[in-house]
């Protein structure tokens, strides 16, 4: 139990971060403060925003608000709703734990999957849930994203991923590692068919699903501000002894030193999407012949 003990997590991840979506009330003209400016800004002008403070600051966004916000209005349909966590290793506690987010965020899992249309483009699309234990990678998560690639390669479909996570998830152990590779050779299958996949990083984006499906797009976006990263800045300290650069692992760090494409700002992300989608079309126009 010790072990156990030693093995929880100490940060705050979990609990919505310095992003946490807003909730809505239904009393009054309830607002949010800004962690980026420190101004209380109404729910109704976030909302009307994509969640985004007039300072830029963007705050977490649900899976299925990111969904709505790019996929044409009734093309999203959902797949592989029926995979979920189970407890391999009968770790104390986590059947509980998945239960009570699987309430608090309304997912069955940390990561919901399915095809679009984004601005009339056919296309498979997911995103992760960040308030499904911070869109760690268990093995349910693992395998949604693997079936979702192997159905675009047959389908000859592009791929486009809303990426946010923690990490793999300690609670299936190795299981959790295992998917890194698992997601990643999906991947490969489909880039080997000649198609198209978008990444587009949120905050956070760390840990195995950075070293595995995130960074291997063949265009990676990247929200403003999102931190993108594999370890944790304070333990790269710790472990280095060195004081780290300002603005450590920003999207925008991360773009200078190559790794990222192109930050969009999330009023944009669907024009973005759609244009980059009609360049490199190709495959499947119509619904009927994808699905």
């Amino acid at each position: 139990m010790a072990l156990i003990n030693f093995l929880k997590p100490k940060n705050k991840l979990e609990e919505g971060g310095r992003t946490a979506a807003p909730v809505q009330r239904d009393e009054g003209e309830p607002e949010k403060n800004c962690p980026n400016c420190h101004k209380d800004i109404p729910l109704s002008r976030l909302w009307a925003n994509h969640l985004v403070c007039p300072c830029g600051h963007h705050f977490r966004m649900k899976a299925r608000q990111h969904i709505g916000m790019v996929a044409d209005k009734g093309s999203f349909r959902e797949l592989y709703s029926d995979k979920v966590a189970a407890n391999p290793l009968q770790f104390p506690g986590y059947g509980e734990k998945v239960d009570t987010v699987r309430m608090a965020s309304g997912e069955k899992e940390a990561v919901v999957c399915g095809t679009a249309r984004v601005g009339g483009q056919m296309c498979c699309l997911f995103a992760m849930e960040p308030y499904f234990m911070m869109g760690s990678m268990g093995s349910a998560v693992g395998e949604k994203i693997t079936l979702l690639f192997e159905y675009a390669a047959e389908n000859r479909l592009p791929v486009v991923g809303f990426t946010v996570s923690g990490g793999a998830r300690m609670q299936e152990g190795l299981l959790s590692l295992m998917q890194m590779a698992k997601t990643s050779a999906a991947v490969k299958r489909h880039s080997d068919q000649g198609l198209l996949y978008i990444a587009m990083l949120t905050d956070p984006t760390t840990g195995g699903v950075t070293a595995s499906f995130a960074m291997e797009a063949d265009i990676i976006l990247a929200e403003p501000g999102a931190t993108v990263g594999f370890a944790g800045a304070r333990v790269i300290r710790q472990t280095t002894k060195k004081a780290l650069p300002g603005g450590f692992q920003t999207a925008e760090f991360v773009q200078e030193h190559g790794f990222i494409d192109a930050i969009v700002a999330r009023g944009n992300q669907k024009q973005q999407l759609t244009e980059l989608l009609k360049m490199h079309s190709g495959g499947c126009e119509d619904e009927s012949d994808a699905i």
